[in-house]
């Protein structure tokens, strides 16, 4: 009896422990989160090498290959119309979370100029972004609009 009452101990103890490791991954993933979605929405055609250099280090895995694959052309298109943009996350929610990955929906307001259109234009996006956390630190596995 006094076995199965340890054991039992045990297990809630790790599950507490397991939830509370869960918040403070879910807080730090928003935190990252947060911060990425600011460089994504954040562009100025005249410090390109600097975003590029931000958002590549701060993905991983298929997003960071596929952003890397696709930055030349991206590149070309932003640097020919002399885009830049303003952007802020007006709010963000987990929509899931374990101590290693977590999914975060942000609410992006973005303010958007080119040559073909100098007057700013305010565009709002969901973002959907999965983050992994790689070696301590949490990076962007996953980006999708909606």
């Amino acid at each position: 009896m006094v076995a199965v009452l340890a054991g039992a101990g045990g297990y809630v103890g790790w599950l507490q422990y397991e939830r509370h490791q869960t918040q403070i991954a879910s807080q730090q993933a928003v935190a990252a989160a947060v911060k990425y979605a600011v460089a994504l929405t954040n562009f100025d055609s005249q410090a390109m090498d600097r975003n590029v250099a931000t958002l590549r280090d701060g993905a991983t895995g298929e997003f960071k290959q596929r952003y890397v694959k696709s930055n030349g052309s991206l590149r070309t298109v932003l640097l020919d119309h002399q885009a830049a943009t303003q952007g802020r996350v007006v709010e963000s929610v987990v929509k899931s979370a374990s101590p290693d990955q977590v999914e975060v929906l942000l609410f992006v307001e973005q303010l958007v100029t080119n040559t073909d259109d100098p007057d700013a234009e305010t565009d709002f996006s969901l973002v959907n972004m999965t983050m992994d956390k790689v070696d301590g630190q949490w990076l962007a596995s996953k980006v999708q609009l909606r």
